[in-house]
């Protein structure tokens, strides 16, 4: 079986040399990188993980833990985390709560125990706090400030404003926005501020309607969107909060023989896959979720590096126009 010093021999360079680029430490032109990985894989080498996390305490996995894995933004959301992560040599872990507090507290344990290099955590439960004293870097994905993280959302109240304005131009006079739980506090409600903010300015008659945990858990939000609307009858313009809801109001509408964007315009958020393949497709609000989860991997592999990473990050968002305005 071949040994480090093998591939150091193979290569031309130093044990450390090869070292480094195992372990993604320290600087290592390209050239030099390419011909080191080439080597290990003629040679089949294994690196001994477990030694290695031994010697540097942490092993190359990052924890994931997500509230839903068959929900479109958590399953774009992996799809990217696990593409930065390859780039930068480290796999996942992936933990799905289907939002039990108990279970998001278990897992992060489980993290902690097999000494991940880091956490994306997406919980809103978890208090990230309680690990400060344990020096495993923690990001908040889409979750309220934490002390003890980095903090990486998307500017969540710009884009209820760019949806509340994108609706208004379009001509609508009676808007709805479909978003938030009732009871939680999310960083998601800053769209329904920055919806009503604009709306209150221009003076158009707007209105936010939430949804319980029980329905926000089941993603089935038909009954939650029939009811909206049927109490606001005269409503030219919907903003939902995410592309699903968005898609269900589609569904909805057709069964209510409202028409969208005829009878009514819709705007989405998120920019998910299936904001591409409803009738119509939905304008939606993009959000930089391949930027954001780059960034995420990035500034854990910096913490362990010991280099100063900022602890609030909040990202822009854009308008995406199809054909549901």
């Amino acid at each position: 079986m071949a040994t480090l010093k093998d591939i150091a021999k193979k290569t031309g360079v130093t044990a450390t040399t090869v070292s480094r680029v195992i372990n993604n430490r320290g600087y290592v032109s390209d050239k030099t990188r390419k011909k080191v990985y080439a080597a290990m894989k003629e040679m089949n080498y294994q690196p001994n993980e477990l030694a290695r996390a031994l010697s540097k305490q942490y092993t190359n996995t990052i924890g994931v833990i997500v509230p839903h894995i068959d929900h479109p933004f958590f399953t774009k959301l992996i799809s990217n985390l696990e593409a930065a992560a390859a780039a930068r040599k480290y796999k996942i872990i992936l933990c799905n709560s289907n939002e039990q507090p108990e279970k998001e507290a278990e897992y992060l344990d489980i993290c902690v125990s097999n000494r991940v290099a880091g956490i994306v955590l997406c919980s809103k439960y978890v208090n990230a706090e309680k690990f400060g004293a344990l020096n495993i870097p923690i990001v908040n994905f889409e979750r309220e400030d934490d002390a003890a993280a980095i903090t990486i959302q998307c500017d969540n109240y710009q884009g209820g404003r760019i949806a509340a304005e994108h609706l208004i131009a379009c001509g609508c006079k009676n808007l709805l926005h479909f978003g938030g739980v009732i009871g939680k506090e999310m960083p998601a409600d800053r769209r329904a501020n920055g919806f009503t903010d604009v709306c209150n300015t221009a003076g158009i008659k707007s209105r936010v309607v939430q949804c319980d945990e029980l329905i926000n858990a089941s993603m089935n939000y038909h009954s939650y969107i029939e009811q909206g609307i049927k109490e606001n009858l005269q409503v030219d313009g919907i903003f939902a909060s995410s592309d699903l809801i968005a898609a269900e109001i589609i569904q909805v509408c057709t069964a209510m023989d409202i028409q969208i964007p005829e009878r009514l315009k819709l705007v989405g958020f998120d920019d998910v896959l299936i904001s591409t393949i409803t009738t119509p497709t939905i304008t939606t609000i993009h959000q930089p979720m391949k930027e954001m989860s780059e960034m995420s991997i990035d500034y854990i592999h910096k913490s362990l590096m010991g280099e100063l990473v900022p602890n609030n990050i909040i990202l822009p968002v854009k308008l995406m126009k199809r054909n549901s305005t």
